[in-house]
């Protein structure tokens, strides 16, 4: 009877916000269109959102890159498929590998950012502050904070995507001797708009589920300094698992539309 009873508990805790999130993204897109628009803080918030996360992306990228090659280049010795090493690194890191790896990056570093940023302010009562004296503050603090992640995501993407198969190229050069014109020449003549788009639209998802995530754990923590790190804790673990069924539905979608 107890567990049924903290079973129940848990299921009611967690549909309810579910749908408290579902409400937050609703106010989301009223607010986004209705006037005045903020775009002097969306372009700062563009601004941190990218320079915060440039530099682990680059290098994780890097480091994607040469693991992968390295671990994937014995077995395809062994069979006699080196030549495809080109088209398989790049496939897989532009298909699903790079928006997944990078997005989950983003989440723990944005995210969890974002929710201990928003925690503080609403903590000590500076969002209250802003309500009294006439200001927005969710199209100021929210509306902003999404938007800039949802933009600036794919574009951190695309460039940790770049720089991975710069570093697997990289591995190519050494172990085979293979020239970077010729290495660049099969990873482009492998990707097609067919590969990219897919990619490049789920990652625009991925950015809104970052930030959506993390302003809806922040604006709405509770009071003292624990609910600021549970909110920021919260922020990467909902976020993580958010973007796992988000890449589950896209990758659901576009075999359907490959199978038409």
């Amino acid at each position: 009877m107890e567990l049924s009873k903290a079973i129940y508990a848990r299921s009611k805790r967690f549909f309810s916000e579910i749908g408290d999130m579902a409400y937050f993204a609703m106010r989301f897109f009223r607010e986004v269109v209705s006037a005045p628009f903020e775009w002097k803080e969306l372009i700062r918030q563009c601004y941190r959102v990218g320079n915060r996360s440039i530099i682990l992306v680059g290098v994780t990228g890097f480091i994607l890159g040469l693991v992968f090659t390295l671990q994937s280049r014995p077995t395809l010795l062994e069979f006699g498929a080196v030549s495809w090493m080109p088209s398989m690194v790049s496939l897989s890191i532009v298909r699903e590998i790079g928006p997944v790896i990078f997005a989950l990056i983003c989440a723990g570093r944005i995210g969890s950012g974002i929710g201990a940023e928003l925690g503080s302010m609403k903590v000590t009562e500076q969002i209250d502050a802003m309500e009294v004296s006439g200001t927005n503050p969710f199209k100021y603090l929210v509306v902003t904070r999404i938007l800039a992640t949802t933009l600036m995501l794919p574009l951190l993407i695309l460039m940790g995507d770049a720089i991975a198969l710069f570093g697997s190229a990289l591995i190519e050069n050494l172990k085979g001797e293979v020239s970077y014109l010729l290495y660049f020449n099969k990873v482009f003549d492998a990707l097609q708009y067919s590969d990219i788009i897919p990619a490049t639209i789920k990652s625009f998802f991925f950015g809104f589920a970052i930030g959506l995530v993390g302003c809806y754990k922040g604006y709405n923590c509770a009071k003292g300094t624990v609910g600021v790190g549970e909110a920021s804790n919260a922020a990467v673990v909902y976020t993580s698992m958010l973007l796992f069924v988000i890449d589950f539905i896209a990758v659901f979608v576009t075999d359907i539309f490959v199978e038409l």
